[in-house]
């Protein structure tokens, strides 16, 4: 019998920027949802890595549903730039306030954590730093530098902010050639004001354009939650709207409210309401989907960029 983790109030402390907000219903999870509480020997020796490199992990920052199961194979999402975000998205769990300076010594602790747990792929985001002049463009081309120089069989992959009115600046990250270059657009347009007040739709849809545009040959990438009160309609026109922008991976999962303070969970998405959107989306031309209730955007994102390469190499 799988153990659940329950800790919406404990996470809320977290949040005092979200205290005035209203509380928000809590949906009992089904049973697809729950998972295992993590504590197996890789878990503890991930943990361990990530705690003597000083380091900030997406997995305990953003509460992933699927840290047991990744951290068990070594396999941890580095959150570059803080832990403190300048935004205030509803659906986030990072904490929102005024961020500290940029660490330069981090790009290199990250890549001696990545070249020491022998990662054969890294995904490296970040929080949002709207306080930067370039957004934190030239940190996270550095990281990607960092990572090439100390384990340069590793394969890399990035989840950038927006860089929103940072005109320019993702033009650093892309010539630094990750090899997959993720954004994430979240959710359909209509919900944005609610759920991420502070980006703006197209401008993210733009920026995986521009990837695109600035280098042909890379692979794009973005997700989706699902979940929020979007239509079914809605998520196929933004798989239309993206594959016009040239992404060529999609990631789909169901949103789960970190607390009570953040947006609410409108249903619960059965897990065949997620193979008929994969279905969907391969038909519109995506060359890797992953669709299901835990589907994050670096749930597996080795395995299948490995699938990807490998198939890409038979056919040539």
């Amino acid at each position: 019998m799988a153990v659940v983790i329950d800790t919406l109030g404990a996470r809320a402390l977290r949040h005092p920027e979200k205290r005035n907000n209203p509380d928000s219903p809590v949906l009992r999870k089904p049973d697809w949802l729950r998972v295992r509480a993590p504590g197996s020997a890789g878990y503890l020796e991930t943990k361990r890595i990530v705690k003597e490199h000083g380091l900030t992990t997406v997995c305990e920052e953003a509460a992933c549903p699927n840290i047991g199961e990744c951290w068990s194979v070594r396999h941890a999402t580095m959150m570059i730039m803080g832990e403190t975000c300048t935004r205030a998205c509803s659906f986030c769990n990072v904490a929102t306030g005024i961020p500290g300076p940029l660490d330069p010594t981090e790009p290199q602790r990250v890549a001696d954590a990545v070249a020491k747990m022998g990662l054969s792929h890294v995904v490296i985001t970040s929080v949002d730093r709207d306080d930067l002049s370039d957004g934190g463009a030239a940190h996270f081309a550095a990281v990607v530098y960092a990572i090439r120089a100390a384990a340069p069989a590793t394969t890399i992959e990035i989840l950038t902010p927006d860089f929103l009115r940072k005109d320019g600046a993702e033009r650093v990250v892309i010539d630094s050639r990750p090899d997959v270059f993720n954004h994430n657009l979240e959710t359909v347009p209509r919900l944005y004001l609610k759920i991420r007040p502070g980006a703006r739709y197209y401008q993210s849809l733009r920026l995986l354009e521009r990837v695109k545009e600035r280098d042909p040959g890379a692979f794009t990438k973005s997700g989706l939650m699902v979940g929020l009160g979007e239509t079914k309609e809605e998520v196929m026109q933004v798989m239309d709207d993206m594959r016009v922008a040239g992404v060529d991976f999609l990631t789909i999962g169901q949103y789960l409210q970190p607390t009570r303070k953040h947006a609410a969970v409108d249903r619960f998405v059965p897990p065949e309401e997620f193979q008929a959107l994969e279905t969907i989306a391969r038909s519109k031309g995506f060359l890797m989907v992953s669709a299901s209730p835990l589907t994050r955007s670096s749930h597996h994102a080795g395995e299948d960029f490995a699938r990807l390469k490998a198939a890409r190499a038979a056919a040539e």
